[in-house]
């Protein structure tokens, strides 16, 4: 014999299950882009579970009004640990010109990979980032 309670609550939870599913998916392809920050692949890598290629997760970081916390507080060996690796000087042209022209020509800085994302430095700890465009 069925319990037909239990059987309707395991139709509303399969329902519920799939309407989420449906709606993600919905999210994911209909209204976010690869290169928004809301995209779930970008939020799962900032979170660590998700292994998005970090030269696309560089170029989302531009539109993430919250990509100061990926960098806030952490070490060198910890920027290294969430980008692959990070440098003492600039790994590219434009960014090495806009450096050697900035305010922060003297001071502690990090190079995120070959980007143009610079991470100031202070007492070994990352306390801002800036893109380096329009120099």
């Amino acid at each position: 014999m069925t319990n037909p309670s239990l059987l309707r609550s395991i139709k509303w939870f399969v329902a519920a299950v799939v309407a989420t599913v449906f709606g993600l998916a919905g999210w994911q392809f209909l209204l976010v882009g690869s290169h928004d920050p809301r995209d779930l692949r970008y939020q799962g890598w900032k979170l660590g579970v998700y292994p998005l290629r970090i030269d696309d997760a560089l170029e989302t970081m531009i539109e993430d009004q919250q990509r100061d916390s990926l960098v806030i507080g952490k070490t060198k060996e910890q920027l290294a640990s969430k980008f692959g690796f990070v440098s003492a000087t600039p790994g590219n042209d434009y960014a090495k010109y806009c450096y050697n022209n900035s305010q922060y020509r003297e001071k502690s800085v990090r190079f995120i990979r070959d980007s143009n994302w610079m991470v100031l430095m202070n007492e070994g700890k990352a306390n801002g980032l800036v893109l380096a465009k329009g120099c």
